[in-house]
């Protein structure tokens, strides 16, 4: 008998929580420590409220300090602490009314599928909660998510590998030391260099942004919002952010950010955050030159550490980041079902 009631209990542990209350655990003639029974949901919501939004902030700051990186990007924290993007969908996962995990679903690329970022809470894990949310993300998305892993956590990696994903794109973030030797600024003939002007430049940089990353949909997708967030977070600095003309026409930027130690428990750290050229100017160094005056200026702020995200797939680009002292320091992960795979292929023959 005692074998048995093991074995219902270790099933239990990772099936859903309609079998989970189901049995009547208090009248099970069992010795031994008692096994308490475990209510278990997980929530569909389009917009949160206050209270879940900070539920959510805190567990996403508990995985960090635990992991050392942070399980969902930037785009997703700034929706979160604004309101929220009406298009997404989030997931909780409750224990007991304790949030316990959380999954962000993004919709907005109909070619290659949603995409996702979840996490569960460090003290709430190997509990099947992973396992959980990425089925009620299955059932949600009509089983083709992407699923991010941030700093190729082996946990996401199983969890990917249980489901049968595979892995569809990486994303790497390359580091340089600023105490190392640059380059000098050398501007292709005729384009000037200036700062960006906040209530001045937006139309004219999200339309360049727009068609420098056509093929991106994560960069080149964004909105009026999304850039003016930016601009009301602390980090944000115009002195950074370098707008290159020709014929008074802008014709690429560079965007640079520094991340500060309080928020992030290391030294300061500059970013090469966002580089693009205008595609009738590419092909004329001025990708080169933009990341070089970024560099510049991170360097003269007395930064010692330069870092990027990109994408794996971008040989050009990680050629010239190679160039200019670049090297690959840590790897976020995309994994995906094979036939979502296969479709993401193809989008990327159909955009070359």
């Amino acid at each position: 008998m005692a074998q048995d009631v093991t074995a219902v209990v270790r099933a239990a542990d990772v099936a859903e929580v309609t079998i989970c209350q189901a049995l009547p655990w208090r009248y099970l003639p069992i010795t031994g420590p008692r096994v308490r029974s475990v209510s278990v949901r997980v929530e569909v919501r389009q917009v949160l409220d206050d209270q879940e939004i900070a539920g959510v902030l805190d567990l996403v700051q508990a995985a960090t300090e635990t992991d050392g990186v942070r399980p969902l990007n930037e785009h997703v924290m700034l929706h979160l602490r604004y309101g929220g993007d009406p298009q997404a969908r989030s997931l909780l996962l409750t224990e007991d009314d304790t949030l316990a995990g959380y999954a962000h679903v993004d919709p907005t690329d109909e070619v290659e599928g949603p995409s996702v970022e979840l996490v569960v809470h460090p003290v709430h894990r190997r509990r099947g909660h992973g396992a959980r949310l990425l089925t009620s993300v299955m059932d949600l998305t009509g089983g083709r998510p992407r699923l991010w892993a941030h700093g190729g956590h082996p946990g996401a990696g199983a969890l990917a590998a249980a489901f049968g994903f595979e892995r569809v794109r990486s994303l790497w973030q390359m580091r340089r030391s600023l105490f190392a030797p640059l380059d000098p600024l050398a501007l292709p003939p005729g384009v000037t260099l200036r700062m960006f002007v906040p209530g001045q430049d937006e139309e004219a940089w999200l339309k360049v942004n727009a068609e420098a990353f056509a093929h991106h949909p994560e960069q080149g997708a964004w909105t009026m919002d999304d850039l003016l967030r930016r601009e009301q977070e602390p980090w944000f600095d115009p002195e950074g952010f370098f707008l290159a003309f020709r014929d008074d026409r802008l014709a690429g930027f560079h965007w640079t950010k520094v991340h500060g130690s309080s928020e992030h428990g290391h030294e300061p750290l500059g970013e090469v955050y966002v580089v693009g050229v205008d595609p009738s100017q590419q092909g004329t160094g001025l990708g080169k030159a933009l990341t070089l005056a970024g560099l510049h200026h991170l360097r003269a702020r007395g930064l010692a550490q330069a870092m990027l995200y990109v994408d794996e797939a971008n040989t050009a680009a990680i050629r010239l980041y190679e160039s200019l002292g670049f090297n690959r320091w840590d790897v976020d992960v995309m994994y995906a079902a094979p036939e979502a795979g296969v479709r993401a292929s193809e989008a990327g023959v159909r955009g070359s």
